[in-house]
């Protein structure tokens, strides 16, 4: 393969200032001082140039990137880059929190809140879930929200009536919205946040009084999270920038007046912890793959034989998945459980 051009590379930054905030001496959960670090790592899925360190909180649990990406850094670092590598393995297992089967069940779960009128899904990107859930809600009416143009295809598509492209933190995207809508779902949509209390805050902004929120998000208090260190996938440096123990979800939303109806992890744990792991570390045991910000190409023999050694790994994935599968009925009912879905109801 001949070494990309220079002009099918992305900027890649020359230091820290423009892509990193300064780094936090508290938390911005709870503003103790009490911090640990957790871990450091480089982009372990794409191989982008750049460390980034997970620090947390002694005191709340709360887990958080430190220094955090700037919003131009995590467009940056979001950018799909002609040339880049990918792995199939943990690409396709980092997908299966986005599956058909868990936004059925999603979806399902707010059967027992009866029919909305409106529904805003935040961060819906294709809005697969809202074609998913317009099975279960067939008069409802769902609009989507992304920081992508990927939600105005989907208006196209009639997957959603509505399309608002932007964050809802923004006060002219919030503002037409205000009390709404009757459900407003976020689906892992708080981890990759700049500022994920804001967003509740946000979210319930443009609910109506006894209207309910769907949140579904990842548990740093998995310890499968402490077991693996930098290989759990779910850390996903640098793109997720916090990660929200369940407590401090339910005190936040019930310090604003919501009732807490579901706090359960057991049916969205995704049983993929220790096939990521494997994958992630199996990748970074090879020689490194052919990148565009590389300068010098890997030669043609460290190519193929990076191939060859990947395709003779994956039954070692395999059975990895096999592993997680087998242990998933234990791991959803205990602290190995890496996700959880809060309904809220807003106050009447």
């Amino acid at each position: 393969m001949p070494a990309h051009p220079a002009s099918s590379a992305p900027p890649v930054p020359q230091t820290t200032a423009r892509v990193h905030e300064p780094r936090r001496e508290d938390c911005p959960w709870c503003g103790s001082g009490r911090l640990r670090n957790r871990l450091r790592t480089g982009d372990l899925r794409q191989y982008r140039p750049g460390g980034f360190t997970v620090d947390a909180c002694r005191d709340c649990g709360h887990t958080f990137q430190n220094p955090r990406l700037t919003l131009e850094g995590l467009a940056l670092y979001h950018r799909t880059a002609r040339g880049a590598p990918r792995d199939p393995a943990s690409d396709g297992l980092l997908a299966l929190h986005g599956s058909p089967r868990r936004h059925r069940s999603a979806a399902r779960a707010m059967l027992r809140c009866g029919e909305p009128e409106s529904w805003l899904d935040i961060g819906t990107g294709h809005a697969r879930f809202p074609a998913t859930a317009r099975q279960f809600f067939p008069y409802t009416a769902f609009d989507g929200l992304d920081p992508t143009p990927r939600v105005v295809r989907a208006r196209t598509a009639d997957l959603v009536e509505e399309a608002h492209v932007g964050r809802l933190t923004d006060p002219r995207i919030a503002g037409p919205l205000r009390a709404r809508y009757d459900v407003v779902s976020m689906l892992h949509h708080l981890e990759g946040t700049p500022d994920p209390r804001a967003e509740l805050r946000a979210a319930l902004s443009v609910l109506r009084p006894g209207g309910h929120l769907l949140i579904e998000t990842l548990s740093p208090r998995s310890v499968f999270a402490a077991l693996l260190g930098r290989w759990w996938l779910p850390y996903d440096q640098p793109r997720h920038l916090h990660l929200l123990p369940p407590q401090n979800v339910r005190a936040e939303l019930e310090s604003a007046g919501c009732a807490i109806l579901t706090l359960d992890h057991r049916p969205v744990h995704v049983p993929h912890d220790l096939a990521g792991a494997t994958s992630l570390a199996l990748s970074h045991a090879l020689p490194a793959p052919d990148t565009p910000w590389r300068a010098i190409p890997p030669l043609p023999v460290q190519r193929h034989a990076r191939t060859a050694l990947l395709r003779a790994g994956m039954p070692l994935v395999a059975v990895a998945a096999l592993a997680d599968h087998l242990i998933a009925p234990v791991a959803r009912r205990t602290r190995f459980a890496n996700t959880y879905r809060v309904i809220a109801r807003k106050a009447p």
